[in-house]
Parts: structure tokens; C-alpha cells; sequence
């Protein structure tokens, strides 16, 4: 298996911190000095660039949240003049303003640099076919694993989102053999093939690199089973750069975090103390290698666990483990915290259903209630109703033993539950509606 950038993806730890260190500084005293709304937060707790000498200071920094982002919307963070700027990306805005992130000619080249570690710990060289899946647009998604392929010198096919007979046909006809997209929309892929008499068999895909939603290791069995490739998790963020933040390698054993270019800490999400490696928390990134958009401290809300041992891949790059779910995607009901992505574990573990359900919470009577869609194949909607009874009080004892509480749960049919081409809606919580 190669390397990107061999000497940078398996440095020692003393080199590495070394490196962060000196990164950090500069990183510290530019953001200070051009972005007045990061100088006033640090003026507020009486740090001053000096106080930071090696990431073991970066606790003194202040936290910042997406408010923060939405509060100095659109170019308040920059720290280079508008003219230095040549891209704009932006998140999708579903809960509230959107957020918008900056890059120069640099920082695309780092972007580049980043998906191209992905892709080749993936197995991808130039001879491959890289079927890019992801938006392209303001989404960070499409573009980043596009740079990343550019610079291996791979065969791209831009295909975007949608339209997904013709994806399949495309993957078939023109000889994908890197695919990069949601894992939900990976399964509608699988789906449509299905659907279309096209085998895995009929198609050449060796892997893909799925990220922009949680999903489980039962999620990663399901596609590997039906496209036949190697699944592989890609993370990232709009705020800390796209795609590529951190990347699994064929071990399949968390995600290699970039640390030459961003240092991570975990923090107890509801007090903000920083925890010791390998404690599940919340994930904080430091930007410390970009020019437009470098964020100090940047709260991902994503509930994760650093793990730094060795790696058969080679690299010595501090892995995180697959976020278990972002601490406001955590519901509580009934008084138990409870992440969609157990739930997907149960329902995919049990077989006999499709990957695709959706969760509606509600509250009746000063009472949270719990209900499960969840879609049955085509081969069980033909039973009879007293064994569909069954598998719905199997899906409900489940659920009860893994979350505590209890679920209604009902099988509906096939292709009821709408499919997205970007991130799936898993949960409608009615109780925020009132």
C-alpha cells in the first residue's frame, strides 16, 4: 500500500510534535493579529500569542462554535484580504445561517494534498477511475476528493448527485473503480442495481470512501457485500477544510488524522475540560496550516475517541475512531441518550430489512414516545401478517435491550421511506415541532 506523502504521513511523534508546535505559533499570532474577533475573545480570557508555546497551551484559547460562525457571517474569520481569496464553500445551512469557509491557492493545494493521502490509503493509483458522487457546488464534498484525484493524476468522472440509473450505467460502462458518496446513497446505488438486473459482478469498484454522515460497521458490511467493494470511511468538515480531515486506511481500524495540519483534542462536551487520549468526547480541531479560514479550537459537536498505537498501514498519523453520532444529533428520551446510529446497528444486525428507516419522536402526555419506520424487502412484504407481527416485536425486544427503552416499531413497505442523494433525514423529532 503507498503513501502520499510518506515522510509527512510517518514521521515520529517527536518530529511531529515539533512540527505542530512551530505551526501553531504562527498559526496563533496571524489569527490574533488579522482577525479582530478572535483577538477580542483571547483579550476577554487574557491570552496573549506569547502564551502559546506548544499544543499542550492550546487549552488557554478560547472554544469556538458554529454561533461564533454565524455571528461574524459571512468573512468575519479570514485572515487574508477578500483578494487572496479564490473559493468560497459553504455548509448547508439547515439550522440557521449557513456557514461559510474560504480558501486560497494554498489552502487548495493542502485540501488536494489531504484527499490524495485518503485515496492512496485506499490502494488508488493514477491507472484508477474515480467516480465522484458528492455535490459539487457550495458542498465541500465533490470538489475536495476531485483535488485529491487530480493530484494522483486519476481518471475523474465528475458525475455529481442524482440520477441514479445513469450513475450505474456510468460505473459499468466507463470502468469506475474508486467510487466516493454518502453510505446511505451508496446502498441507494446498491438498490438501483438491484433494481436494474446489474450485478456486482457487472461492475469493477475495488473501494469508496464514504463520509459526510455517521454510519456503522453494519452499514459498512451491508455495502461491501452488495457493491463488492472495500467501504472506507473519509471525515471532515466544511468549517475545518472538506473531505480529508482524517481518512481510513485498508485496515479498516479508525481514521488516520492529518495532524501535520490540524492538532486534535477531545473535551467533555458539557464542561469544555480537555480529556486524555483514547477518553470518548467531543472533537475540537485547530486549523494549523491554513491561510483564509484558520480556526482555533473549533467545537465539531462530533462524539469521538482518539486512539494513537500502531498501524499496520505504516502510519503513525493519531487515528479517530467513527464518530459515534454529534452531540446535538443525540436524542434523550424518556431520560437515555440515545444515538440514531444504535439503532441502525440493531436494525442491520437483525437482517430480513432494508438500511433504510427513519426515527419519529413525540411527546404525548408529558410522555416521549419512541417509533421506528423501518422498510421490509419486497420478499417479506408478501408474508403474512402474523409473521410480519413477529418481526416487529423482534425489532422492539432488541431495541429495548441495546437503548433501555422501549420502541414501536413498524414495517412498512418497500421504497416508502424517501432516499436522499446527499444526507440521510434519520430522525423527525416532533417534539422540537410544538
Amino acid at each position: 500500500m503507498g503513501y502520499w506523502q510518506e515522510n509527512l504521513e510517518c514521521m515520529s511523534i517527536d518530529e511531529l510534535r515539533t512540527l505542530q508546535n512551530e505551526r501553531l505559533r504562527e498559526t496563533v499570532e496571524r489569527v490574533y493579529k488579522n482577525v479582530k474577533y478572535e483577538q477580542d475573545k483571547m483579550k476577554e480570557l487574557g491570552v496573549e500569542p506569547g502564551d502559546i508555546k506548544t499544543y499542550e497551551d492550546l487549552y488557554k484559547l478560547p472554544l469556538l462554535t458554529k454561533q461564533d460562525l454565524r455571528d461574524t457571517y459571512p468573512y468575519g474569520l479570514f485572515a487574508v484580504p477578500m483578494d487572496e481569496v479564490i473559493r468560497l464553500h459553504a455548509s448547508s445551512g439547515t439550522t440557521g445561517k449557513q456557514v461559510v469557509a474560504g480558501y486560497t491557492q494554498n489552502d487548495i493545494g493542502i485540501w488536494g494534498d489531504c484527499c490524495a493521502r485518503a485515496l492512496t490509503a485506499a490502494g488508488a493509483t493514477k491507472s484508477d477511475f474515480m467516480h465522484v458522487s458528492y455535490g459539487y457546488g457550495l458542498f465541500t464534498g465533490g470538489f475536495g476528493v476531485h483535488h485529491g484525484a487530480e493530484k494522483i493524476g486519476m481518471t475523474i468522472i465528475p458525475v455529481s448527485t442524482g440520477n441514479t440509473q445513469r450513475q450505474v450505467n456510468i460505473i459499468k460502462d466507463f470502468g469506475s473503480t474508486y467510487i466516493c458518496c454518502t453510505p446511505s446513497y451508496a446502498l441507494f446505488i446498491a438498490e438501483t442495481m438491484k433494481e436494474m438486473g446489474v450485478t456486482k459482478d457487472d461492475i469493477g469498484l475495488k473501494a469508496g470512501l464514504f463520509g459526510a454522515e455517521p454510519w456503522t460497521e453494519e452499514m459498512r458490511r451491508e455495502i461491501e457485500d452488495k457493491l463488492g467493494c472495500k467501504a472506507l470511511d473519509i471525515y471532515g468538515l466544511t468549517e475545518i477544510m472538506g473531505p480529508g480531515v482524517s481518512f481510513e486506511c485498508t485496515e479498516q481500524s479508525g481514521m488516520h488524522i492529518n495532524e501535520d495540519h490540524f492538532i486534535v483534542e477531545t473535551i467533555d462536551p458539557d464542561t469544555g475540560k480537555v480529556l486524555p487520549e483514547g477518553e470518548q468526547g467531543e472533537l475540537v480541531f485547530t486549523c494549523i496550516t491554513k491561510d483564509a479560514f484558520p480556526l482555533l479550537r473549533y467545537r465539531t459537536r462530533d462524539i469521538g475517541v482518539l486512539k494513537r498505537e500502531k498501524c499496520s498501514c505504516g502510519r503513525t498519523l493519531v487515528k479517530m475512531l467513527k464518530p459515534m453520532g454529534r452531540s446535538d444529533d443525540m436524542l434523550i428520551i424518556r431520560g437515555v441518550n440515545v444515538f440514531p446510529s444504535q439503532i441502525e446497528s440493531v436494525l442491520l444486525n437483525l437482517g430480513n430489512t432494508n438500511p433504510h428507516y427513519q426515527i419519529i419522536v413525540d411527546r404525548v402526555n408529558n410522555t416521549d414516545t419512541l417509533d421506528i419506520n423501518v422498510e421490509i424487502s419486497a420478499d417479506m412484504f408478501s408474508d403474512v401478517v402474523s409473521s410480519l407481527e413477529t418481526q416487529e416485536k423482534k425489532i422492539a425486544g432488541q431495541v429495548l435491550s441495546t437503548l433501555g427503552i422501549s420502541a414501536k416499531i413498524h414495517l412498512v413497505e418497500p421504497k416508502t421511506i424517501p432516499r436522499s442523494e446527499g444526507k440521510a433525514v434519520r430522525v423527525i423529532d416532533k417534539r422540537k415541532l410544538h
